[in-house]
């Protein structure tokens, strides 16, 4: 099942108190479900498909190089950045589901510019999967539920306070921002690969 976020988008339920209406066992299946729809959208994708650079006026990167700051993402970059994301999201869910108070970053985005064949991006998206669900099986019974992940203010202005739960969401959260993206990139992808 994908998330319908649109309360938290629209900013009528901060993280946290979406975070309420999941249990665990939810969250998983969630969770499994981003990765199953990306690799369906992936299915019949091959490696000049996943590395073609698409036409995205919109793109502004501030934290990439100069150079790559205003490029498209392909498909294999997306789906590396997609999967850090929620790596990070799963690594937060189970320091605080047990208990241990923490901030910072705990991420790590591979050079996608080394993700050039379709086996190479369909082995991160199982690798990442297996290894959000051995973070999510690191939760005690029951879960720490009011330990929150040490943020600045002003994130936390924005997002609200963030436990083991709403840090897994926000990782699918960004996940599915980038969903939209993905089917462009693809789309402009064929479509070039075919003309």
């Amino acid at each position: 099942m994908l998330i319908d976020f649109a309360p938290v988008r629209e900013g009528s339920l901060k993280l946290l108190d979406f975070a309420g209406r999941f249990g665990f066992h939810e969250l998983r299946l969630a969770l499994n479900a981003y990765y199953d729809a990306t690799l369906d959208l992936l299915a019949d994708c091959d490696d000049a498909t996943l590395t073609f650079e698409p036409h995205d006026p919109e793109a502004h990167d501030p934290f990439a190089p100069e150079a790559d700051q205003h490029i498209g993402w392909n498909l294999a970059h997306l789906v590396l950045h997609v999967t850090a994301s929620l790596e990070e999201g799963a690594a937060f869910c189970s320091l605080l589901g047990r208990g241990v108070t923490v901030g910072g970053r705990l991420r790590y985005e591979p050079d996608w510019r080394t993700f050039t064949r379709r086996e190479q991006v369909i082995g991160r998206l199982e690798e990442s999967r297996r290894m959000c669900l051995a973070y999510l099986d690191t939760l005690p019974d029951p879960p720490h539920l009011d330990v929150f992940r040490e943020m600045p203010e002003q994130y936390i202005a924005f997002f609200g306070q963030l436990n083991a739960p709403a840090n897994l969401l926000l990782g699918l959260l960004h996940w599915d921002d980038h969903m939209a993206q993905m089917r462009d990139a693809k789309a402009q992808a064929q479509a070039a690969l075919k003309a």
